[in-house]
This record gives structure tokens, C-alpha cells and sequence, in this order.
């Protein structure tokens, strides 16, 4: 799995995309669609990476 870091980056810059391509285009343009769907894989990855930690943490002794 990714370094929790390079998540934080790729999102930002995913999220930065979609501002920028949502600003010029209809949000239903498939180009925008395609960039929110990136952006929410990118989040799901960031979301259970933290899920994974939370319940490492309550099953360590």
C-alpha cells in the first residue's frame, strides 16, 4: 500500500485537477466525471488506510 503521504499528495493534486477542469467544463462533462472518480478512489484508499490503523490499534494487546 501507498505511504499515507503520497495519498495526502495525490489527493491534493487530484483535488486540484477537478477545481480546475469543473471551472471550464459542465459538471456533467465526462472529463469531470472522470476526474471525481479518481479523486474518490484516491479517497476510499485514504479512508481505509486510517480504518486499518484504527483497528490495529483496539487489537494490539
Amino acid at each position: 500500500m501507498q505511504d499515507i503521504r503520497q495519498i495526502e499528495t495525490i489527493i491534493q493534486e487530484l483535488r486540484a485537477r477537478l477545481h480546475e477542469i469543473a471551472s471550464k467544463r459542465s459538471l456533467t462533462d465526462p472529463e469531470v466525471i472522470k476526474a471525481s472518480q479518481e479523486l474518490d478512489e484516491m479517497l476510499i484508499k485514504y479512508e481505509k488506510f486510517f480504518k486499518m490503523k484504527i483497528d490495529d490499534d483496539f487489537t494490539e494487546p
